[in-house]
């Protein structure tokens, strides 16, 4: 009887072992994967406070969290499971979803632009978007419904190349590793969003209550900086969607074998590199990130007319036949 019960113990203590080992390779995949979508989580985290820019100082953190938990179940309820049931049955679908993806990012990117140097004629379109809405909402849910839709394509984004990055035949491993890094990008993420909407209310804070002159200048040179900040970010973060959803179109069509686009952006970048080769591979980013910032221009002033002529009286047609068929049940 004592030596079952310790021959079932020792068995315990190496099934404990196996698991420990295989967390800790979870663990470490994820975030060797977390690190190569390091640039998708850059975006992200630049976009975000975009969101929450222009809410009362106590609405700010609330947002942060419901944005932050959208993103949680957009990468765990939807994401992943789509990820992994498409690696396996329908890859080809990946690409050309992306790039419906990166369209909408050139889409909000150029529009963004479009509101600052045409102001009106952007209300104007604007306006003709809003009445396509299926549902009357605050402006804060809009403006949480409307980041949750762009952390869904930033996220997608993120959660392939964590994907492709996981170099683990096991298919519960992985799910694993995609859950971990997706979890974990998303607390980092919205940590640092959380930290940034809140500056200005610490240099308030400290201006008032730091015991040193230092400490009270200090906080009053942060409320002075942090509206340039955010404005800079705010800046970023349009730049940032549009780059990233022409990077995103770009690499789709190379996928589908038109490859210029993708042969323009490598030799902007081995031109930069070989320019400045003091910093090459920061002056390779840039240029990289430029082209794919005009290709996200050109593409996003497409879908400006495109969204205005086509996608909106379509969401108005569909709004329009709804009301018919509850009149036909009741």
């Amino acid at each position: 009887m004592s030596v079952g019960l310790l021959a079932l113990l020792d068995d315990v203590a190496g099934l404990v072992k196996v698991a420990a080992a295989s967390l800790d390779d979870v663990a470490g995949q994820a975030a060797k994967a977390g690190v190569k979508a390091a640039g998708a989580v850059i975006d992200d985290a630049a976009v975000t406070p975009n969101y929450v820019h222009g809410f009362n100082a106590d609405r700010e953190l609330p947002i942060v969290g419901k944005i932050a938990w959208g993103s949680i179940k957009n990468k765990l309820l939807f994401l992943l499971p789509a990820a992994l049931v498409l690696s396996l049955f329908a890859p080809w679908l990946i690409t050309p979803l992306l790039m419906i993806g990166g369209a909408y990012l050139c889409y909000e990117g150029a529009e963004k632009i479009f509101h600052a140097l045409r102001p009106h004629a952007a209300e104007t379109h604007e306006a003709g978007i809003e009445t396509a809405t299926l549902g009357a909402q605050s402006l804060e849910d809009q403006k949480v419904s409307s980041a949750i839709q762009t952390d869904f394509i930033l996220s997608a984004e993120i959660m392939t190349i964590i994907l492709a990055a996981i170099d683990v035949p096991d298919f519960w491993t992985r799910a694993a590793i995609l859950a971990v890094a997706g979890v974990g990008i998303t607390i980092a993420v919205y940590g640092v969003v959380a930290l940034i909407v809140k500056g200005d209310d610490f240099g308030v804070w400290t201006a008032r209550n730091a015991r040193t002159g230092f400490g009270r200048a200090f906080g009053r040179g942060i409320v002075v900086f942090m509206p340039v900040f955010m404005q800079a970010l705010s800046i970023i973060g349009t730049a940032a969607m549009t780059w990233v959803g022409g990077s995103i179109i770009v690499h789709g069509l190379f996928e589908f074998g038109f490859g210029w686009p993708e042969h323009m952006v490598e030799g902007a970048a081995h031109w930069a590199a070989l320019a400045i080769p003091a910093i090459a591979g920061v002056a390779s980013w840039f240029a990289t990130a430029l082209v794919d910032f005009v290709f996200g221009i050109v593409i996003g002033t497409v879908m400006i007319p495109v969204v205005g002529y086509v996608i909106t009286p379509a969401l108005k047609a569909i709004k329009g036949l709804l009301p018919q068929r509850s009149a036909k049940a009741s």
